[in-house]
């Protein structure tokens, strides 16, 4: 039998260990952007991984599959730039002139309404006075936005550090994906065993979580994008059926807001127009939120993602806190990530088999 010990007072090991988690978290601070970098790439990685697998398995060397993927997303973008940039830019440039006149449209039915309801107190005029500033809210929503893309390129030095950074994101991310498995390798060997081999095992599905939850993300916007364009057109909205398609498509990428956001646009085109067309709008958008909500996202997204609304909600709160929109976008997967890492190393309770051999191993040292 042996006697525990009670410690007296902390070990040098644990100061050791307590100096250098703080001098690591200080370094990585320093290489945040360098950090945002490598966390973008990996996301682009575990999109593209599928494309690449399936290209080497129909005996397409490696480095070739990556180069065809990329070609591929840029002739697809490309593509979809040529058919429909030209309509949606200048849609998009037409709201913006009509915008303040849509706004004053709206300022003058709602004190219309105020006056039917008799509300006459000086007071509370006032208030709804500094309620119904609408320029002023656009402005603060424009400058809001400003300041989550300052935010976001406050990372990256700028709009060109952003660029040259992206760019730089693509590359590692083509490099992660040429040679993933030799990087794997070359990364656990950093771990003792039976680490490494842990850790190694977790590479494959923590990728294909991330890249899951991306694909499913931009299927169900470009599905809500194709919808919300079809549907405004049915009810009448013809002149910026397209670009607010568009916009409420790319919004739907930021979980949980970006639909709230992505149908403001519209409602505020519906209302300027009048008649019954806000009602259908609105209804429109309730019933694709809750397809969304209960069909589209449990289907494409949460079925292989499997992570809590309320994790990805923190996920999205988080990352928008720390790194403005970039945040909003890539967060997400790496907490799709991790929760995979929790789940096979920590939660998922040990096999048969090894719980004979620790039992064993007990025993020996006892």
């Amino acid at each position: 039998m042996t006697k525990l010990r009670t410690p007296t007072s902390i070990s040098l090991s644990s100061i050791a260990l307590i100096t250098v988690t703080f001098l690591s978290i200080i370094l990585l601070w320093q290489l945040r952007g360098l950090l945002v970098i490598l966390m973008i790439s990996a996301v682009l990685a575990a999109t593209l991984a599928p494309i690449v697998d399936y290209s080497e398995k129909i005996k397409i060397p490696r480095w070739l599959g990556v180069i065809l993927a990329y070609l591929l997303i840029i002739l697809i973008i490309t593509g979809a730039g040529l058919i429909i940039g030209p309509t949606v830019i200048t849609q998009i440039q037409r709201l913006l002139q009509k915008l303040p006149t849509y706004l004053d449209i709206i300022t003058s039915l709602t004190q219309s309404l105020i006056i039917r309801f008799g509300i006459t107190e000086p007071k509370a005029l006032n208030l709804i006075d500094q309620w119904l500033d609408l320029q002023g809210l656009t402005a603060w929503a424009v400058k809001w936005s400003q300041k989550l893309i300052v935010s976001s390129l406050g990372v990256t030095k700028g709009i060109v550090g952003g660029v040259f950074n992206i760019l730089l994101s693509i590359i590692l991310s083509g490099y992660m994906l040429a040679g993933s498995s030799r990087l794997i390798k070359d990364f656990v060997s950093l771990f003792p065993s039976p680490w490494d081999s842990r850790l190694e095992a977790q590479f494959a599905p923590v990728s294909d979580r991330m890249g899951k939850y991306i694909q499913g993300r931009i299927l169900v916007s470009l599905i809500l994008g194709v919808a919300i364009t079809i549907g405004l057109k049915f009810i009448g909205i013809t002149e910026f059926a397209l670009g607010l398609g568009v916009i409420a498509g790319f919004t739907n990428l930021i979980p949980f807001f970006g639909p709230v956001l992505g149908s403001i646009p519209a409602l505020i085109v519906a209302i300027a127009q009048g008649g019954w067309i806000f009602g259908w709008v609105l209804l429109l958008f309730v019933i694709i939120q809750n397809v969304e909500t209960y069909v589209l996202d449990p289907l494409l997204v949460g079925s292989s993602v499997k992570v809590q609304p309320l994790y990805q909600l923190l996920a999205v709160l988080g990352g928008v806190q720390v790194l403005g929109i970039i945040g909003a976008l890539i967060a997400p997967p790496w907490v799709a990530g991790a929760g995979v890492i929790l789940e096979n190393l920590y939660i998922k309770i040990p096999s048969e088999s090894t719980l004979n051999n620790e039992s064993l191993v007990i025993t020996h040292e006892e």
